[in-house]
């Protein structure tokens, strides 16, 4: 009964004396440290799986590593494996709902979406498994890993904010400049030499078409010479060039075309092609595949193979920039 009374005295005394005071004090407790996970860079995002129609929720580096994975063969080297990761995050970064980004628009909550023509690849372990098969699994998945880890929470930053860290396969010799593509200048996203990417099996193309084809895929009624690429009027003209050597509009018949428009049409791989006429079609030689703008990933695994650092490999292909950790003081 003694033991009773004073244990309630003791919680009388407190609540009297002890909350105010505690009150009192709320306005001057510094916020709390944000948790290491989060610092470096463990944060939920969310992914829309376009091919399984659904929104799931995963940890920011889960993802990271089901991008390398799926956007870059994990048989290249470390260095250019981590430069996959920091775009990879980067990119995701940029675009979360979370950080003021667009999200995808295939989905009105995600951040991301796993279309690669919309956002980047994605794969999950047991996709993996499949592409990779049971037996090479463990290694790949471990390589993968390591390059995600050892970059954790690390993004490219221009001017105070994540840059658009796009990237492609194959440049061809020379990655091109944002505004050539997309209209915009962009000072990270210029063009700079890529001369290691001889590995690549894309680095050059050729394409065979009648003229008949031709007309067909760019929905034009040509009027094709019968002495065409024999000393008649040629059919395509170059119009307009990038100063890295791509086609920026061309003429095709009578009609004006964005290059753009061409290569999609035409199944090319980039729109740094030329061209040889003849009496019964056209031969499209092309280098590189992709947009060409940003890192070039057979540029970056050339760089790695000849020592480059991953860092290296970053600030090359998108000058300007600095690597942070997402949350910085």
């Amino acid at each position: 009964m003694l033991r009773g009374l004073l244990a309630l005295t003791l919680l009388v005394v407190i609540t009297v004396l002890g909350l105010p005071l505690y009150l009192a004090g709320l306005g001057s407790v510094p916020p709390p440290e944000p948790q290491p996970g989060a610092a470096q860079g463990d944060l939920p995002i969310r992914v829309y799986l376009h091919e399984e129609d659904r929104l799931v929720l995963m940890p920011l580096e889960t993802y990271v590593r089901g991008v390398v994975a799926a956007e870059m063969p994990a048989t290249f080297p470390l260095e250019a494996l981590k430069a996959q990761a920091v775009v990879a995050r980067t990119y995701a970064v940029r675009r979360m709902r979370v950080f003021g980004g667009a999200g995808c628009d295939r989905h009105p909550a995600a951040d991301v979406c796993t279309d690669p023509g919309v956002h980047q690849a994605y794969a999950g372990d047991e996709e993996l498994r499949r592409r990779w098969g049971s037996l090479r699994y463990p290694a790949y998945r471990q390589r993968v890993e390591q390059a995600v880890e050892a970059t954790r929470g690390l993004i490219l930053m221009y001017d105070g904010r994540p840059i658009d860290a796009v990237y492609h396969s194959t440049s061809g010799g020379r990655t091109e400049a944002a505004e050539h593509v997309w209209g915009e200048a962009v000072p990270y996203l210029a063009s700079v030499p890529s001369p290691y990417e001889e590995r690549s099996p894309r680095a050059v193309q050729t394409v065979r078409l009648s003229w008949e084809e031709l007309a067909r895929r760019l929905e034009l009624d040509l009027d094709v010479p019968a002495a065409a690429g024999s000393g008649g009027q040629a059919v395509l003209e170059a119009l307009e060039m990038t100063p890295s050597g791509r086609v920026k509009r061309l003429r095709v018949g009578t009609a004006t075309l964005d290059s753009r428009d061409v290569r999609q049409r035409l199944n090319l791989n980039s729109t740094w092609f030329s061209w040889q006429e003849d009496a019964s079609g056209v031969t499209f030689s092309v280098r590189g595949y992709g947009h060409g703008v940003g890192m070039s990933q057979y540029g970056a695994e050339g760089m790695a193979r000849r020592g480059s650092s991953y860092d290296a490999i970053l600030a090359h292909y998108y000058p300007g920039t600095v690597l942070r950790p997402i949350f910085v003081e």
